[in-house]
């Protein structure tokens, strides 16, 4: 199973969110960080706002941050989301679905089952659990300076940082 590049991109904001528990951070911070185009930020935003898992400001002091606490963030929840509508093979897909084997073939049933073992297993992971006591993600997404100011306050930082 392959994560699409949304998806990959949904957990890297919702991590930066969690290292930046103080403030709001900006879409242009995240992408610097987090090596992504802004374009696929806004777009994987919008989709976290409609979530409700991010609250959006508008706005010159505008910017985004965790709408819930993140041990209420599981991942699989985010990754279910994001990974609707890219079917896992041929025959989930709808429209584009030109396998013969498709009323027959046992390989789908056990696909479904995977995947949705694989769902569970994420259901499991909380993005505290992600970025908590994380210090080597934290000095990527909050270097230390930016750290000492907020993450600790916020229980995110290590007693080792």
């Amino acid at each position: 199973m392959r994560i699409t590049k949304r998806t990959n991109i949904a957990i890297r904001v919702l991590m930066f969110c969690a290292a930046h528990r103080d403030r709001l951070v900006t879409k242009a911070e995240i992408a610097r960080v987090c090596k992504s185009s802004e374009n696929h930020l806004a777009q994987v935003i919008n989709q976290l706002g409609q979530m409700g898992i991010i609250h959006t400001h508008r706005g010159r002091n505008g910017g985004i941050e965790l709408a819930l606490e993140p041990e209420q963030i599981e991942v699989g929840q985010i990754f279910r989301h994001m990974e609707a509508p890219v079917p896992l093979a041929e025959c989930f897909a709808d429209a584009d679905n030109s396998c013969p084997l498709v009323n027959a073939c046992l390989l789908r049933v056990a696909l479904q089952d995977a995947a949705e073992a694989f769902y569970d297993v994420l259901d499991g992971v909380t993005l505290n659990a992600l970025v908590c006591n994380n210090a080597a993600l934290l000095d990527i997404l909050a270097p230390r300076n930016c750290r000492e100011r907020g993450a600790a306050s916020a229980g995110l930082v290590s007693a080792s940082a």
